[in-house]
């Protein structure tokens, strides 16, 4: 995704962000480091950089205005991409691309432009805990290698409220 992502903002003449980007909470919870997520793809940055959150209620909402790249036909996940150029990757769980969409609703599809706040998939928390996977839902960028750096935030946090982490646009 990287160096086609920057062929395309270059075409496209977009402009960097000076500064920091702030993403949101995408669902409401605890924020965990991303190094305790059970599956190695995420623990060690394979996918990118950022942190999960142990959900609460029953929506993933957008963490950012954009267009939405792919929503999986599971619904469990989805990548959306930001006019600043910030690749997000966010996923529902461990596991959960195993229950073939049962649990999930997803509410937009690929190539869908949305705003920050914006539900995206509804779950029903109730039954995901019941089939005994990792909730643990990973919220990371997929081009971090486009920016200088990251500022992750800890604690409980709100969706569409609270900011979960600053990306540093200042380029490399």
């Amino acid at each position: 995704m990287d160096f086609f992502s920057r062929i395309r903002r270059m075409i496209s003449g977009q402009e960097r962000v000076v500064g920091a980007i702030d993403i949101l909470a995408p669902v409401s919870g605890k924020i965990v480091d991303l190094e305790q997520v059970p599956d190695a793809v995420f623990a060690d940055k394979i996918v990118g950089d950022g942190i999960a959150i142990q959900p609460e209620g029953r929506y993933l909402v957008a963490p950012i205005s954009g267009k939405i790249g792919k929503m999986f036909d599971t619904h469990h996940a989805f990548s959306i991409e930001s006019p600043q150029g910030v690749e997000l990757f966010v996923h529902f769980g461990i596991g959960t691309i195993e229950l073939r969409g049962n649990g999930f609703t997803g509410l937009v599809n690929s190539g869908d432009t949305v705003e920050a706040g914006q539900p995206i998939i509804e779950f029903d928390l109730d039954y995901l805990k019941q089939q005994q996977l990792c909730l643990l839902t990973p919220v990371v960028v997929a081009n971090m290698e486009d920016f200088k750096g990251i500022n992750k935030y800890s604690g409980r946090v709100k969706a569409n409220k609270d900011v979960i982490f600053s990306i540093n646009t200042q380029a490399k």
